[in-house]
Parts: structure tokens; C-alpha cells; sequence
């Protein structure tokens, strides 16, 4: 697959799919520019050799046409990160945009209106995506977040190009996801935190032929608990993923994978901030009770196992880390990851919303290797899919 960097882009209209979907508040203000930050590397190269940009990107799920979820809300941010005076256009096809795209100089840059305004943009529809196509002359797919979806913008548009190929981010995060599954560094450790077995399982099949050791944390600790027999009181379970979880637990050991499971826990008597809580071992958690984060003798094994790797893939919190009396288990396994990172040289990618969300909240985002940019998007590759907007590129 060709990057940007085998292209020169003098004279050049670049149809540039980001993910733009930023958080807004109240005052429709960005939240979090990360994303916007992501595309940077893209648009100055594109920039630099003489060429032009055509931004393209959802915001939001929309229902037709929804000023809240307008794109003109970012033009000013994106303007002051990509260090240049974005223009803007109301539609993201039709005459507007044409007139728009036809006027672009080089040097310049144009955001399009947010492409979910039309129904054809999740439905994957050809016509759209050739009225797409028709604003410029090469397309890049910069937006890893949006590359598990067939979607015109994603997929279908680069059907319509003789010259496409991936941006500076997408390149990268496909580069981040190889380092881990394909070119690891060995011994390789995956934490996987968060609520249920059933969301991780696909992911955890696919891994265990690549990793040496595997971190259960979060909500599905217990249904791993229960299913070897322990009491796990009120905690959250997938009463019909017992079996599923000790077919785990014997695939690895089949494998030579080391399965390392919590050995205590926080818990508390309601699922509150001031609850009232304190720490067991992980299978003797009375009724009334729930677990709510890993203890400290949890987070003491882990850090053993996290200083000693050389690869660490991050995906899913350890707790509720939204509640500050459930978040030090997850805080400190991240500290545990950058310590790895920074001190012993380790390779450490962190993906998956809440596990990002973590990192970002707790300063941690500077001291990990690579944070990912797309949730969906990094999942189904951890599970060996192929993504249908890289896979586009590839024809």
C-alpha cells in the first residue's frame, strides 16, 4: 500500500478523509483537539509540496441536516492546529462544494460540510462517493477511526482513484498494530480490562498465538472468578460465559501463554462515589458486595510482569476508573506501562475508548508509545479482520 510519502503533490487536489468527530461542548466548542492534531503530518506534507487539501469528515450522528453537529463549529480550531486559514463549505457535494474545490488554490485548504448530512454517506452509496471523487485528483484515507466502516467517504470514494493511498496517522497506526501482532519484541504482554468477556473473546483468540502474557482486569475478572469456583458477591458476571472463560484459561495454558487473573480487590456496597468500600481477595468478595477495581496486591503482580516486557498492548480500564475511589487500579497499571516504556524500552500501544479516556485523564498519554486514535477500528484488527477502508486502498 502506497503512503503519502511516495506521492509529490504540486499542482494536486488531495481528497482528505479524516475523523473529525470531535467531542463539542455546550458552547459547540472542541473538547479534545487530539484527532484534529493527528491530521497535521498530512495536510503539511500535502501543503508543502505545492498541493491543496479537501477535508472530509463526519461529526456526530445526525439526522439529515443539524446545525449542532456542523462542521463550521471546528473551522476555527482547525484553522489555528493546521496553522493555516481553512475555508469552509456548506455541502459536501453539489455546486457549492464543486465551485469550492474548483476555486482551491495551492496552499490552501477546504473543510467540507459533515458528510452524515446525506443518508448515502453510511449507506455506502456509489453515486455519492463518485460526486465525492469528483472534487479532486488523489484520495487519502487518514481516519483509522472510521476504517472498519464501508462507508462512501471510507471505502467506496477510492474506487474512483487511480491515485490513492494512506495518510501519515493511518500508516502509522497500521505500522503501531503490526509492532504488536506481527514484529513484537518479546516477552509480549496484552492487558485487557473492561466489562465482559463476551466484547474481548474474538480478540483474546486471536492474540494468544502472539503474546506471552496476558492481564485480565476490569468487570470480566469476576465471570473468570466465578466459573473457577469463587464468590464474587454483587460483581458484575456473564453467568453464561463461565465455560467460554475456563476454555480461555485452558487455551492458554495449551499455548504456553501465562493468564494472569486479580488476586484482590476493591469493592464496595453500592455503586456510588461514596460508597462505602474495602479490599478482599478477589474470590472471597461478600454478598452485598461488588468488585469495583483490582487491589493493591493485584497491581503489585502486574507491575512485575508490565516492568519485564519489551511489547505492551493496552486495551480497557481496570475498574471504574470514573469514580475516583475505583480508578487508582487503573492509574497505576498505566504508570506501571510508561515506566516499562520509558525506563526499560518497551513498545506500548494503548487502544480502545476507555483505556484512551484513562491515559488522557490521568497524564499518561505522553509516557506510552502510541495512543490509538480509532476504538472500533483498532478491535477488529486485534481480532484479524481486515478493515474495509484500508482494504480499499490495496486495489
Amino acid at each position: 500500500m502506497k503512503t503519502i510519502n511516495d506521492y509529490n503533490f504540486k499542482d494536486k487536489k488531495a481528497l482528505v478523509r479524516v475523523d473529525f468527530n470531535v467531542p463539542l461542548n455546550d458552547q459547540q466548542e472542541v473538547g479534545d483537539t487530539s484527532r484534529i492534531e493527528g491530521a497535521k503530518p498530512t495536510v503539511d506534507k500535502i501543503l508543502r509540496d505545492g498541493g491543496s487539501v479537501i477535508l472530509m469528515s463526519h461529526l456526530g450522528r445526525p439526522k439529515g441536516q443539524d446545525h449542532k453537529n456542523s462542521l463550521q463549529h471546528i473551522v476555527k480550531k482547525v484553522s489555528e492546529i493546521l496553522g493555516v486559514q481553512v475555508k469552509f463549505v456548506e455541502d459536501s457535494v453539489g455546486e457549492k462544494a464543486q465551485k469550492a474545490a474548483k476555486e482551491l488554490q495551492p496552499g490552501e485548504v477546504l473543510l467540507l460540510e459533515n458528510l452524515r448530512f446525506h443518508s448515502e454517506e453510511e449507506k455506502g452509496d456509489e453515486d455519492f462517493a463518485k460526486k465525492l471523487a469528483g472534487l479532486a485528483d488523489i484520495y487519502v484515507n487518514d481516519a483509522f477511526g472510521t476504517a472498519h466502516r464501508a462507508h462512501a467517504s471510507t471505502t467506496i470514494v477510492a474506487n474512483y482513484f487511480h491515485e490513492k493511498c494512506l495518510g501519515a496517522l493511518l500508516a502509522k497506526e497500521i505500522d503501531s498494530l503490526e509492532k504488536v501482532l506481527g514484529n513484537s519484541e518479546k516477552p509480549v504482554t496484552a492487558v485487557l480490562g473492561g466489562a465482559k468477556v463476551s466484547t474481548k473473546i474474538t480478540v483474546i483468540e486471536n492474540i494468544l498465538d502472539k503474546i506471552d502474557h496476558l492481564i485480565i482486569g476490569g468487570g470480566m475478572t469476576y465471570t473468570f472468578t466465578k466459573a473457577q469456583g469463587g464468590n464474587i458477591g454483587n460483581s458484575l458476571v456473564e453467568e453464561d460465559k463461565q465455560e467460554l472463560a475456563l476454555e480461555i484459561l485452558k487455551k492458554a495454558k495449551e499455548k504456553g501463554v501465562k493468564i494472569h487473573l486479580p488476586i484482590d480487590s476493591v469493592v464496595a456496597d453500592n455503586f456510588s462515589e461514596d460508597a462505602n468500600t474495602k479490599i478482599v481477595p478477589v474470590d472471597q468478595i461478600p454478598e452485598g458486595w461488588m468488585g469495583l477495581d483490582i487491589g493493591p496486591e493485584t497491581v503489585k503482580k502486574y507491575g512485575e510482569v508490565l516492568e519485564k516486557s519489551k511489547t505492551i498492548l493496552w486495551n480497557g480500564p481496570m475498574g471504574v476508573f470514573e469514580m475516583q475511589p475505583f480508578a487508582k487500579g487503573t492509574i497505576a497499571i498505566g504508570e506501571h506501562i510508561a515506566s516499562a516504556t520509558q525506563n526499560n524500552g518497551a513498545f506500548s500501544l494503548v487502544g480502545g475508548g476507555d483505556s484512551v479516556a484513562a491515559v488522557k485523564q490521568f497524564g499518561l498519554e505522553d509516557r506510552v508509545s502510541y495512543v490509538s486514535t480509532g476504538g472500533g477500528a483498532m478491535l477488529e484488527m486485534l481480532e484479524g479482520k481486515s478493515l474495509p477502508g484500508i482494504e480499499a486502498l490495496k486495489k
